[in-house]
């Protein structure tokens, strides 16, 4: 649940994709957040990662579309499964192209809980985006 943009999801769970990349939700009229499942899951030490759509295709806006809105500070909640939530609030949202994507800083090793959300952005091109939008988020106790 990110309050400060509208979004209240349910989270699917995301493996790999058959090319070796990390798989993303499908597109639907219902778009959905999708949990990567070989990060840990929210609460627990480590980058957890959710991904979602800023546009899904013939259905319109996507689940993460105003995630680019996100600023320092804002609160960002993941329910479990086991019922507990997992506080989080925004540290960083950075835009990235796609060709320097930080894949060790989102999804290296940390000492405690954090969160990324990531989504696409930046310019659109025929068959997609240009950019992704990722943000960086930390336990919500600690100093955002």
């Amino acid at each position: 649940m990110v309050p400060a943009i509208g979004v209240d999801t349910p989270v699917l769970r995301l493996g790999l994709a058959a090319d070796g990349t990390v798989e993303v939700p499908p597109v639907t009229a219902h778009d959905r957040a999708g949990w990567y499942r070989y990060s840990p899951p929210p609460g627990q030490v480590g980058p957890s990662v959710i991904l979602g759509h800023v546009t899904v295709g013939p259905y319109g806006d996507g689940v993460f579309r105003h995630l680019a809105r996100l600023h320092r500070g804002d609160a960002v909640t993941a329910r479990l499964a086991d019922g507990r939530t997992a506080e989080f609030a925004v540290r960083e949202v950075r835009t990235v192209a796609k060709a320097d994507f930080p894949a060790g800083e989102v999804y290296g090793d940390v000492d405690r809980p954090e969160l990324r959300l990531i989504t696409c952005g930046g310019p659109r091109t025929g068959d997609g985006y240009l950019a992704n939008v990722i943000v960086f988020a930390a336990p919500r106790a600690a100093d955002p």
